[in-house]
Parts: structure tokens; sequence; C-alpha cells
């Protein structure tokens, strides 16, 4: 995340090693503003945890194949099989 953040606070830089030396398309150094980099940290860090949910809902999921064949099931005997399983992950993991 930090490479991330140098890369968003530092638009010169066009290679980083181990986190702490910058380059630019010529091979200068690239001085890192630490305040800058530290914002952007935690400011990546924050939009990452606010999607928690989204990536706890992608892994609960029924895979496509298992929502198809729901869903012929459901058009074949007029259930609702997938729309509950997919009602039954949205409750568990809320936005």
């Amino acid at each position: 995340m930090r490479d991330l953040a140098i890369r968003n606070t530092h638009s010169t830089v066009v290679s980083i090693r181990a986190g702490i030396e910058a380059t630019d398309v010529n091979g200068n150094l690239v001085p890192l503003d630490e305040t800058l980099i530290s914002a952007e940290v935690v400011r990546l860090q924050t939009e990452y945890n606010s999607k928690q949910y989204a990536r706890d809902r992608a892994a609960a999921y029924p895979t496509l194949t298992e929502q198809a064949d729901m869903a012929y099931w459901d058009r074949l005997n007029g259930t609702t099989t997938l729309d509950d399983a997919i009602t039954a992950v949205k409750v568990q993991y809320p936005k």
C-alpha cells in the first residue's frame, strides 16, 4: 500500500525500491514527503476497510454456476431459491 501511496502523492515516480527510495524516468532520486505518504496510506486503508462488506459478500455468494442452476430450477418450479440465497448474503453482510 505504501508504494501506491508514493505513486499517488509523487507524480514523477516511476520506480520504487524497498518502499524508501523512488526514482523518476531519468533515474534521478525523487525526494519523498513522508507526511503526504502517511496521510495517503491512512486514506487508502480507510477506503479499503470501508469495502470489507463487499469482499465478504463476494466470497459468500453462490458461484455463478450455482446461481444459474438455482435460476433454472426457480423458473421451472416457481420458487425463489436464488433470490433467497442472495438476500441471505446481503442480510449477513450489510453495507
